[in-house]
């Protein structure tokens, strides 16, 4: 799969309809052990949802991490330097399939970022190593990687015309795991977990609003692939556009997208 680069405008461009998990993982969340817990945001992005475990722990010190620059660049930007309740929020580069704490936190969060990570599971070890006594591990993955607007995806990147440029370039079914295979992953480490999924169905408004949507998120490495060639990059969209609007039809008030994620809290016992 190709390395994508990230356009931080494009990805929040549904920022309200995307911060939504992050705000019901971290009502799952139970207390920190420490006053002023020290957070990890691994796969920040942009920064917008990392300032929310600032509205939860005031007096945190939270680290974001991500290893795109356009991606942190904003979020320095928009978001680092100290919080109103005392805390401090900053950003660095970082690689998620090799990081590994570097001093105890009191909570790992990722949210949306693991599915980019092949054999994310097997770090789970590494974190929770990682964590302070009683400290916690949470995270949300997209589930949705046999809907339409992925499978679609999918078909025409294998499909005659592209599969030269791009039948390597998108995963599908082992990017992220069933909620049983997390639930046995995380007990197996000694935590006390909370899996469990949810059907968002987002009503999307504007001209071809899901794909807008896709533009920012799982699209980015067919557009990374093609964006040495506008003309190529024109066609597939085309194509792409067809099928979705037949896929996700516009309805009287907007635009349904039905959107299914996986969540998981990991309580490390005291």
């Amino acid at each position: 799969m190709s390395t994508p680069t990230w356009d931080p405008a494009q990805y929040l461009r549904h920022a309200g309809h995307r911060a939504r998990p992050f705000v019901d993982l971290l009502a799952r969340v139970p207390d920190l052990p420490a006053d002023s817990p020290r957070i990890a945001d691994l796969g920040c992005g942009p920064g917008n949802v990392t300032v929310l475990l600032a509205d939860r722990w005031p007096t945190a010190r939270i680290t974001g991490y991500d290893n795109s620059p356009e991606m942190l660049d904003k979020a320095h930007a928009d978001h680092a330097g100290p919080t109103a309740g005392g805390g401090r929020l900053d950003f660095a580069a970082a690689d998620v399939r090799t990081w590994a704490p570097g001093q105890p936190y009191d909570l790992i969060v990722s949210n949306a970022t693991l599915q980019w990570v092949p054999g994310h599971a097997d770090r789970f070890a590494d974190w929770i190593a990682g964590l302070e006594s009683g400290g916690t591990f949470a995270f949300q993955v997209p589930g949705n990687f046999d809907a339409p607007s992925h499978t679609l995806m999918r078909e025409l990147a294998h499909s005659a015309r592209w599969k030269d440029r791009l039948a390597d370039t998108l995963r599908h079914d082992d990017a992220v795991l069933a909620p049983e295979a997390y639930l046995e992953r995380l007990t197996a480490l000694g935590c006390e977990a909370d899996v469990w999924e949810t059907t968002y169905v987002h009503l999307l408004t504007g001209e071809d609003p899901v794909l807008d949507w896709v533009k920012g998120t799982g699209l980015r490495p067919v557009l990374t692939a093609l964006a040495d060639d506008p003309a190529a990059r024109a066609e597939f969209l085309g194509e792409y556009r067809a099928a979705l609007r037949e896929a996700y039809p516009a309805g009287a008030h907007g635009t349904a997208f039905p959107f299914r994620r996986v969540f998981a809290v990991a309580h490390k016992e005291a």
